[in-house]
């Protein structure tokens, strides 16, 4: 009887905890999409335009965003190829070729380094790796979109070794004394095996890192220029977060200029969105191809 009431109660609470998360979401979704109206109406697709820039307080306004999304993709690309290069391999050498003991305290200290604040990344990156591109590149300020990339693939770092190495573990248990007992070499089980059989946990891996890398802030925003054009590899840019919060605090509420800024921000949605669906689908069809 006792039982009984618990679990009903269990199963109630976890509906309504479910049903107030849900309804926050759609809240904050509904309130950006009501605060983009105005730029949508009066500015439209000239936001879009390659020809638009970002000057939003000059005589005539112009409210560019294109750079911006471009900048956004750019350095989150770049630091998903930096962080999964490194990040499955690492989570290889923790898994494969290092004692059990050491592996854990390795671990433990990546997971230790996924809880840094990130502008302890970007302080590190504005005062090192600025400075090194500055010296050895001759830049002129070093600030730039490879070295926004590098920094934001060291932080996403923590989140693919730990997701990649989990998915090794369990394909080391399925396959690896199998493939030992074939006379194979571990390295051949592992490349030719392993690394295959995981792809689906490789795949959201990347996206899981690419989504947290879309809406990372301070860390960018300190070593990539915020500079409002179009972004090159060793030149300035701005990504959409870091657009947000320099522009936020100085604008008029209920202007176009804000309402602008809600418009960066649901594209930002859009893109995280859009993601998650292609990651979920990715990580489907590999599975069903495995099968």
């Amino acid at each position: 009887m006792y039982r009984k009431i618990a679990n009903t109660f269990c199963k109630v609470l976890i509906y309504m905890i479910a049903f107030v998360v849900a309804a926050l979401m759609g809240i904050m979704l509904i309130h950006i999409l009501m605060e983009s109206i105005p730029a949508l109406r009066e500015v439209g697709i000239k936001m879009f335009l390659p020809s638009s820039e970002w000057r939003p307080v000059s005589a005539a306004p112009q409210y560019g965003l294109l750079p911006a999304v471009t900048g956004t993709l750019y350095v989150s690309g770049l630091a998903v190829l930096f962080a999964m290069i490194l990040g499955v391999a690492c989570a290889c050498f923790l898994t494969f070729f290092m004692p059990k003991k050491l592996a854990s305290v390795c671990l433990a200290f990546i997971d230790l380094v996924a809880g840094i604040p990130s502008v302890i990344f970007g302080f590190i990156g504005l005062t090192v790796l600025v400075k090194a591109f500055v010296k050895y590149l001759k830049m002129t300020a070093g600030q730039c979109v490879l070295v926004a990339g590098i920094v934001l693939g060291i932080m996403l770092l923590p989140y693919v070794v730990s997701t990649c190495q989990e998915s090794l573990v369990n394909a080391k248990r399925t396959y690896e004394k199998s493939g030992l007992a074939l006379g194979l070499s571990r390295e051949y089980v592992l490349i030719k095996v392993i690394l295959p059989a995981i792809r689906p946990g490789i795949v959201a891996s990347a996206m899981m890192a690419f989504g947290r890398a879309l809406g990372e802030t301070m860390a960018v925003m300190m070593v990539i220029g915020n500079s409002a054009i179009f972004p090159k590899l060793l030149g300035r840019g701005q990504t959409l977060p870091a657009l947000t919060a320099l522009e936020m605090g100085s604008i008029e509420y209920g202007s176009i200029h804000l309402s602008v800024l809600y418009v960066a921000n649901l594209v930002l949605l859009v893109i995280l969105v859009v993601v998650t669906l292609a990651g979920q689908l990715l990580k489907r069809r590999f599975a069903e191809h495995e099968k």
